[in-house]
């Protein structure tokens, strides 16, 4: 059951939100449970990862439904919908667009026929072999015009994977899965089914978190340990680099399909993922904090009061202010509500900017001096409406600590900014970055600090948006536009 309405939806200011991940996708093989519910609810605790549509697929051992919608996980779904979805079997997914159009036809899990019923997936990440993986498939179907047609008039890698894996009409779902997971370059966390079987499959890198959960009654998997919380599983591990791991009537099973090269996403762990999230043994939290304590120390001020960015902010705010003595509060309210909309905000609206979402507390800022710690600058233009927000409330100083390093590269793994343009901190310096903010002072966790706070050796993360050391082979388009740019600092260097 598919509704391609095509309806499209609006962000109040596109301008000015913070770095978006793919994607969260969640997984649940529980005979006699009720599915579709603990998927929607396992996507309402991923929700921050994707707010461009949802989709749900359930299997009753005889046929896949999918209903799936462009909007919130809560737009998307109601009572009347999760109860029609029934079975022992489903997938979920929620999707922000880093490769393809923001249109329903995009929005997952995707589904094709296949040997054992169907196939119906969910992507988390991108690929960067794409052009090769169509090649693949137009020799397999014998017609170069096949993989337009297969993908449906879709443009994302995740219809391109499902088509490959159902070209493979001969073989069950897991062998298909192991003849094409091998093949697949970049980052990706895949969450699929057929008729009888959940599968979840992780990169040889591991780029993106995916974790395994145990139910009274069943298994689950998600993008986040904090899904695993919400509908009441418990966490078993994390599925593997290079990891196939299969779930169904005969329990858990694993194979192996590529060498396990770990290459964990740092940024992750300073602002992709929820705090409550255990990360590679570690509460996100916890890293936080101790994230905090050391921008205390690598960037003191003198100031009053130490604020967050909300909520991304806040857990660093706790470590700083704990670590510098100076005294915390809130200084910023968040409107917890303001999101994606199905309504075009007016032009008065869109000059309110910020305001939508940040609200200062004049009472609390005016007067003082502020240490406003945020999770990151990428594009810089929320740091700037928040400086000049808190000083329009009165506020005396505002320094800016961020805890992360400057982005300075482009993510092709599954994160937003795709080019180098869009960045504020290539070519400058930390003052002329403070100028353009207009903050009193700036500074920047280092990255061997952050590296220090996720306990894991500096060669097993991808710190590629901090150094430009990318892991995984790029495009070749992408090779090109940027090789200048690494050649350049290599001379600097």
């Amino acid at each position: 059951m598919v509704r391609p309405d095509g309806r499209l939806t609006h962000e109040l200011d596109p301008q000015d939100r913070g770095p978006q991940d793919a994607c969260g996708v969640f997984g649940v093989y529980a005979p006699g449970e009720e599915v579709a519910k603990l998927t929607y609810f396992g996507l309402y605790a991923l929700q921050h990862r994707g707010q461009e549509s949802a989709g749900i697929a359930v299997s009753s051992g005889r046929q896949i439904m999918v209903f799936k919608d462009m909007g919130l996980v809560s737009q998307v779904f109601d009572e009347a919908t999760l109860n029609s979805l029934q079975g022992h079997l489903a997938i979920g997914h929620t999707r922000y667009a880093t490769t393809g159009a923001s249109v329903w036809h995009n929005a997952q899990p995707t589904f094709r026929s296949s040997r054992d019923g169907g196939i119906a997936l969910g992507h988390n990440g991108n690929l960067t072999n794409t052009d090769e993986l169509e090649a693949w498939l137009a020799e397999r179907a014998n017609g170069a015009d096949v993989p337009h047609k297969e993908r449906m008039d879709s443009t994302n890698d995740t219809s391109l994977v499902t088509a490959l894996m159902a070209s493979f009409s001969d073989l069950d779902t897991e062998a298909a899965a192991l003849e094409v997971l091998p093949r697949l370059v970049g980052a990706f966390c895949l969450a699929f089914m057929d008729n009888d079987t959940l599968f979840a499959a992780r990169d040889a890198q591991g780029v993106r978190p995916l974790s395994i959960g145990r139910l009274d009654r069943g298994w689950v998997v998600a993008s986040e340990t904090a899904a695993l919380d919400i509908v009441g599983a418990s966490y078993v591990r994390d599925v593997e680099p290079g990891e196939l791991v299969i779930i169904g009537a005969h329990g858990v099973r694993s194979v192996r399909f590529a060498t396990p090269q770990p290459k964990a996403c740092l940024f992750e762990y300073a602002y992709l993922s929820r705090p409550d999230t255990l990360l590679n043994g570690r509460r996100v939290h916890n890293v936080r904090v101790k994230i905090g304590k050391l921008l205390a120390l690598e960037h003191p001020a003198e100031a009053d009061l130490v604020i967050p960015t909300p909520e991304s902010g806040t857990p660093a705010a706790i470590g700083y202010a704990a670590q510098s003595g100076i005294p915390y509060g809130q200084g910023l309210v968040r409107n917890a509500y303001v999101g994606r909309t199905f309504i075009q905000p007016s032009q008065t609206i869109r000059q309110l900017g910020i305001r939508l979402k940040l609200n200062p507390l004049r009472d609390v800022v005016a007067g003082r001096r502020l240490v406003v710690v945020d999770d990151s600058i990428v594009r810089g233009n929320t740091q700037r409406q928040v400086v000049a927000m808190l000083r329009q409330a009165g506020a005396r100083e505002v320094h800016v600590r961020i805890s992360a390093p400057p982005v300075e590269w482009p993510c092709f793994y599954g994160i937003d900014f795709a080019t180098r343009s869009e960045l504020l901190a290539p070519g400058m310096s930390v003052d002329e970055m403070r100028a353009a903010i207009g903050a009193d002072s700036l500074g920047f966790l280092s990255l061997p600090g952050l590296i220090q706070t996720t306990h894991k050796p500096s060669d097993e993360l991808c710190r590629a948006c901090f150094d430009g050391e990318y892991p995984i082979r790029l495009p070749a388009p992408q090779q090109r536009e940027l090789q200048p740019m690494l050649e350049e600092e290599d001379d600097d260097d």
